[in-house]
């Protein structure tokens, strides 16, 4: 009998008969590891414990741990598996689609003979710990196209997944059962599982959405349960506290409560910014264009549509075109851009540029629309218009790395004003469907490279994941709660300027075509403003508050002083605002405190008659009497 080679967590190489099972392996080394032992890895393959290994690679047995990633991806497969028996036995009828472990917990697509509301979630998680204490064996049956079909006759979805399997080449089809083979309860699915039910210790439904089948809204709607799963209650206490406590900051709730945006059906996936929203947008855009002036861009304008024929020659027709707004002009057919590169090169191209004119970097607050799909859509995090603070940088090969390095630089001090210190780095590489040749993606991803290096970057590859026309470097922050937020990129790119005409004359008076970097640093910014009042909880540091001052008069007679001292405040650049309302001046300092507003400034007989103000600020309370000119200096 044949061999393979395995390797183990600390290096050793162990050789064993074609066909072995983990099971054995694991028992080999130790009962206890054999009890514990939820499945293997080999190479990048988790398996079933009971499966036979036929290939050499690296080798580990995964057990119940919170750490181990590998671990809670078995776990939680296996509990939406459970979840999906639960809800066919409680509501027979049920139909199955498809139930996926993701990286917080698990969910499953389905459709039921009657709606499933939050009631229902007691009773499925009571049915679902009798399965847990049944302790039944997940067993693995592979059987062939034709015992497939049968198995799955009269059902929809589990037969429409079989049919994409055959297109995929396949002819074997796997089916598991929680019990006895024949007998069980059984679901066609590709594993791996726990070896039995009774190895799941902690987990717990946490919500309703609806969803489509294959995410097409043409297609059927199925009801998507989401759950978590841990490898203990710890865990699993865990995790709820941070979904309390992210629930706390989540920036749909703060906006609403202060006044920031709304997004309404009318116009699904845009924004419309409150004037409290408006003053944090433009706030942002003066930062960034205050540090990226001194850096030598040049600030530009382009239109939102533009004719379709331009997304074609730039090759973004292709990548985008189901994502991409449509209109007419005439019988001439327009896009709305969804992104704004071609439209740079445009501007690049009016006049014949020398080589002493670059490095060119033009910025840009460009606004940009893309269609995407309506389940996918998050509050601000994922929207379908959107401002970016974009900019291209035309150069030459030459100065690649320099400008990359630049950019570095940029992002790092634009990230430490709001406290985010911890960026990690991915470098995305060449993706399967681009433009361009082999020669050209070599020296884009070989420049890349060298730019790092010089910026003094450590970064984690990231295959295939680049732009279409360039590699790219993404630029992923952490926020308060450990959420990683992907919001600067930039991409070095050899192939747009040849194809839309991008020439300049070099030293040598020959022509030549630039290289160009697109870059955002902050990305769109209304993802980066959700993820703001998320990382604040609404409560933005002084520079960044919507309202930074509210002036509390005690009565109405002190209301033409409040407007004196709300005209000085907003003379000095200061955004005040007065509290004219009927109530007692502990309801508006409360009220106050509830708005996140920095200073409440209390204004009654004393303060008129001595040009001065009562300062509250938040979260360090009463700060005494000062004078109107103490107050400006204390926060200039």
């Amino acid at each position: 009998m044949s061999q393979i080679t395995l390797i183990f967590p600390d290096g050793e190489e162990k050789s064993f008969e074609s066909g072995i099972l983990g099971a054995e392996i694991a028992k080999g080394i130790s009962e206890g590891l054999a009890r514990k032992a939820l499945a293997v890895k080999v190479g990048e393959k988790i398996l079933d414990l009971n499966r036979p290994l036929t290939e050499s690679g690296s080798f580990k047995i995964i057990t119940a741990t919170n750490d181990d990633p590998d671990a809670l991806f078995v776990l939680r497969h296996s509990c939406a598996h459970i979840l999906a028996e639960a809800v066919c036995t409680l509501y027979p009828g049920t139909r199955l689609a498809y139930g996926p472990p993701v990286d917080d917990g698990f969910y499953y697509d389905l459709a039921t003979p009657v709606p499933l509301t939050h009631d229902d979630f007691e009773k499925i998680e009571k049915k679902m710990a009798e399965i847990i204490k049944e302790d039944r064996p997940f067993t693995r049956l592979e059987v062939p196209l034709e015992e497939a079909l049968h198995r799955t006759e009269g059902d929809k979805y589990k037969r429409d997944n079989v049919d994409r399997a055959v297109a995929r080449g396949d002819k074997i089809f796997s089916f598991y059962v929680t019990g006895v083979p024949n007998a069980g309860w059984e679901d066609l699915c590709a594993g791996p599982h726990v070896p039995s039910t009774g190895k799941l210790k902690a987990f717990k439904i946490l919500s309703l959405a609806g969803a489509y089948w294959h995410g097409d809204q043409k297609s059927d709607q199925l009801t998507r349960i989401y759950g978590t799963c841990f490898a203990d209650k710890a865990g699993l206490d865990n995790h709820l506290k941070f979904l309390e406590e992210a629930k706390k900051r989540d920036h749909r709730r703060i906006g609403r409560e202060m006044d920031l945006y709304h997004i309404e059906e009318h116009s699904p996936g845009m924004v419309f910014w409150h004037p409290h929203g408006t003053v944090l947008v433009n706030v942002l855009k003066d930062f960034v264009r205050k540090e990226i002036t001194k850096r030598g861009y040049k600030e530009v304008i382009t239109p939102e549509i533009v004719d379709k024929s331009l997304w074609i020659r730039s090759g973004h027709a292709d990548k985008y075109d189901t994502n991409m707004f449509k209109t007419f002009d005439g019988d001439k057919e327009m896009a709305v851009k969804p992104m704004n590169c071609p439209c740079a090169i445009e501007i690049f191209n009016q006049g014949l540029k020398s080589w002493r004119d670059l490095p060119l970097r033009l910025a840009e607050f460009g606004k940009c629309h893309r269609n995407e799909p309506a389940g996918t859509m998050h509050g601000l995090m994922r929207v379908r218009g959107f401002v970016q603070d974009d900019a291209h940088i035309f150069c030459t090969e030459e100065q690649i790395a320099s400008e990359v390095s630049d950019f570095c630089t940029l992002v790092k001090d634009l990230y430490k004003v709001f406290g985010f210190e911890k960026i990690n780095v991915k470098f995305s590489t060449r993706p399967e469907k681009r433009v361009g040749t082999d020669e050209l993606w070599d020296k884009a991803e070989n420049a890349l490279e060298e730019a790092t290096k010089l910026a003094g970057l450590s970064y984690t590859l990231n295959p295939g994941e680049g732009a279409f026309y360039g590699p790219k470097l993404e630029f992923v922050l952490k926020d308060s709660l450990g959420r990683d937020w992907q919001c600067g990129t930039i991409q070095v790119d050899f192939n747009l300027p040849a194809r839309l005409g991008a020439e300049f004359v070099g030293a040598d008076n020959q022509r030549h075509i630039p290289v160009m970097l697109h870059r955002a640093a902050l990305g769109s910014l209304e993802r980066f403003i959700g993820i703001l009042t998320e990382e604040y909880a609404g409560d933005f540091p002084f520079w960044l508050a919507p309202v930074q001052v509210r002036i509390l008069p005690v009565s109405e007679k002190f209301g033409e002083y409040a407007s004196s001292v709300c005209a000085q405040l907003v003379e000095y650049g200061v955004r005040a605002e007065i509290d004219n309302s009927n109530e007692k001046v502990g309801y508006k300092i409360r009220a106050g405190e509830l708005s996140k507003i920095p200073y409440l400034l209390v204004v009654g007989e004393k303060e008129a008659a001595e040009n001065a103000v009562s300062v509250r600020k938040r979260k360090d309370g009463d700060l005494g009497k000062k004078s109107i000119g103490e107050f400006l200096e204390m926060v200039r």
